[in-house]
């Protein structure tokens, strides 16, 4: 087969940035943010914690997961910031987080936060396809509305979308899919249409991001990808369009948590307090579509909420079914 082991070109991507040299504090920080989200974001709490000193690692979601798990007895860092809830439901049985209710988190609403306090949600982004019209246009292709439009055989080798082994956002995406077809009362049919979707895929992507920014640079016609990079595409001025799935957006939450086992729990403490706070969640608001503080507004170049039909995504039967469901797609997708 193809695409699932064409890597992209940084392959293992790893961002480790400290700050503060001289601080009396420290803090070792996994995360799975985008970077330019993460670079953003950290300027803020350098900014709001000068004194403490922030050691950043940043992996793909599926990589991170197995970093954690590989260091579970001997953890190399003191938390995990803006990792996908699904992952997180998925390790709270593995013992791997402590629980910490951090400062003002009743501020927040109280669906996004874990109720033991194993994990505090901090937004959510949404899954949507980056199409460039430019070469729709030259291959004389329709614009498409939903997944099911992209069993079109004129988009053979013209689609690119994200490996849900690797990637959050790919995952959320087959997820979604298989929920939509019935997989949660056992049924195989949303299997059977990836089959038929995987005729049409250009290449797996083992990023969430980069279907959409390889779309934008005309070499695909539709990458599934999530929103905020989509709304970036189009701000540098590439010749791309949002389609969120007629049938339903795939979402997912983002959220933080405290690592059982953390050498540094007291800066970690501070640090997971401040990630919660309105600073910090003004700054997650420039890029996400929705942050756990009432009264942020979002970015104004994101389409309304209202306008996007989202699917009820059940984040426990993701996790549950989590490991199963990326075996059986390597399986028939990564050979």
């Amino acid at each position: 087969m193809k695409r699932a082991g064409i890597m992209i070109v940084v392959g293992i991507m790893a961002m480790c940035l400290a700050f503060n040299a001289g601080a009396a504090e420290k803090v070792t920080v996994y995360t799975s943010l985008e970077t330019d989200e993460t670079v953003k974001y950290l300027e803020a709490a350098r900014r709001d914690m000068p004194d403490l000193e922030i050691n950043i690692i940043r992996l793909s979601t599926g990589e991170l997961g197995a970093r954690m798990l590989a260091e579970k007895d001997n953890p190399q860092a003191d938390l995990v910031w803006g990792w996908a809830v699904t992952g997180m439901e998925e390790f709270i049985p593995k013992g791997m987080f402590e629980q910490y209710k951090p400062k003002g988190v009743e501020k927040l609403e109280k669906r996004f936060v874990h109720p033991k306090y194993e994990y505090v949600g901090i937004d959510m982004y949404i899954a949507a396809f980056c199409v460039n019209t430019k070469v729709l246009q030259e291959k004389g292709l329709p614009m498409p509305k939903g997944w099911n439009d992209l069993l079109d055989p004129r988009f053979k080798g013209l689609v690119t979308m994200p490996n849900p082994v690797a990637s959050g956002t790919g995952f959320l995406q087959i997820s979604s899919i298989l929920q939509m077809y019935g997989a949660k009362e056992g049924k195989e049919d949303g299997w059977e249409f990836l089959k038929k979707l995987d005729k049409n895929i250009g290449q797996y992507i083992k990023s969430g991001s980069r279907p959409a920014k390889m779309t934008a640079a005309g070499e695909f016609a539709v990458g599934a990808s999530f929103d905020f990079v989509v709304a970036e595409q189009k701000k540098q001025g590439f010749p791309v369009e949002f389609v969120f799935p007629v049938e339903g957006a795939g979402y997912e939450v983002e959220a933080n948590a405290l690592l059982k086992g953390a050498k540094n729990s007291k800066a970690a403490k501070r640090f997971l307090d401040w990630a919660i706070t309105e600073s910090a969640m003004k700054e997650y608001s420039k890029f996400k579509y929705g942050v756990t503080l009432p009264g942020i507004p979002t970015r104004p170049d994101l389409p309304k909420l209202s306008e996007i039909k989202l699917y009820p995504m059940d984040f426990g039967w993701q996790a549950k079914n989590s490991e199963a469901i990326k075996k059986k797609w390597e399986g028939l997708f990564s050979k």
